[in-house]
């Protein structure tokens, strides 16, 4: 077992902006730099192992030799790689959209659901998000709103600022707005059904497709279910603060704010992803050591043991 060091696939959807070039230091030849994943097994965008007798790698390819031990035993009630962590920088409106859950994603699309929590980074002043509806309505009349456009006149719009916890439930309608970074950790799935796009067309002058019949079979068409704040209250511990941002079947997922130093647990009931928000310092886990910056991210593998990192910064940590 070795940490791994990872180098994110990376998206260049026509929201996208610069912010994960520029801040993050996550480098691609691409003018939008929508999304960096960050971790990902996922066919459509591979994460790349950077270090160690796995470099070169796809992190899928590195499973595989490893064997499904280095999942640990939560992962084994999974039958693929089972989460996704994204870096999103919005620098126009996402379309609005929902996702299905496990079973109509396996009947309809022979693939997976996709619940997912986003992590505010930074917002604009101003900026907000969707997130479900003002009150509760119809299938009737959310089908009717689609088709004539006016699906934002009972959307729940939220304001949002750094620091925010966003719990979306696969049914939930949501959609990211302008001026707003973020990390998503996801299920391991690309299934998404768009409702309303504010009348974008794409590189051919196309409207992009529109998915009402299933948005229609999936959303649940009411008010959010959650708050914006994170599940748990900070815990001040030796070098830093953990604060639990959310935990359901599919991940748990902390935020360390580390002064100085923070030790955590790569035990063999999970691998833990670490992705470094802010500042710099280094991991030490295996016997061995890596330099760790904003915008990077590591693998630990089930099993690895006891892990330091030594700085001043702030990492997302998630686990199954």
């Amino acid at each position: 077992m070795e940490p791994m060091k990872l180098q994110p696939a990376v998206k260049n959807y026509l929201w996208g902006g610069t912010r994960l070039r520029e801040e993050y230091g996550i480098h691609a030849p691409l003018d939008k730099l929508a999304e960096a994943w960050m971790l990902s097994c996922h066919p459509q965008g591979e994460a790349i192992i950077e270090n160690g007798q796995y470099q070169g790698l796809t992190l899928s390819q590195a499973v595989e030799q490893m064997g499904a031990a280095c999942l640990g035993t939560h992962a084994q009630k999974f039958d693929y790689f089972p989460i996704l962590i994204k870096l999103i920088d919005a620098k126009e409106n996402l379309s609005v959209q929902v996702h299905p859950d496990d079973a109509y994603a396996r009947r309809v699309e022979h693939g997976f659901g996709k619940t997912e929590a986003w992590y505010i980074l930074d917002a604009q002043e101003g900026a907000e998000l969707i997130y479900g509806f003002r009150k509760e309505i119809s299938r009737e009349e959310f089908q009717r709103r689609i088709v004539d456009n006016t699906l934002l006149e009972v959307v729940h719009r939220v304001p949002v600022k750094k620091g925010d916890l966003f719990f979306i439930e696969a049914g939930t309608l949501h959609a990211i707005g302008k001026g707003i970074l973020l990390a998503e950790v996801q299920q391991n799935s690309n299934t998404t059904y768009r409702v309303y796009d504010y009348g974008r067309v794409d590189q051919n002058g196309k409207p992009r497709e529109l998915h009402v019949d299933k948005a229609v079979d999936v959303t649940r068409c009411a008010p959010p279910a959650y708050s914006s704040k994170p599940q748990g209250e900070p815990q001040l511990l030796d070098g830093y603060t953990k604060t639990l941002l959310v935990s359901c079947d599919l991940f748990i997922v902390h935020v360390l704010d580390i002064s100085s130093q923070a030790v955590l647990m790569a035990d063999e009931s999970s691998f833990v992803s670490v992705i470094a928000l802010e500042g710099a310092g280094a991991l030490t886990c295996c016997g061995q050591t890596l330099p760790f910056r904003k915008g990077e991210s590591i693998f630990l593998p089930a099993g690895s043991g006891a892990c330091r990192i030594e700085g001043v910064l702030t990492v997302l940590e998630t686990h199954v």
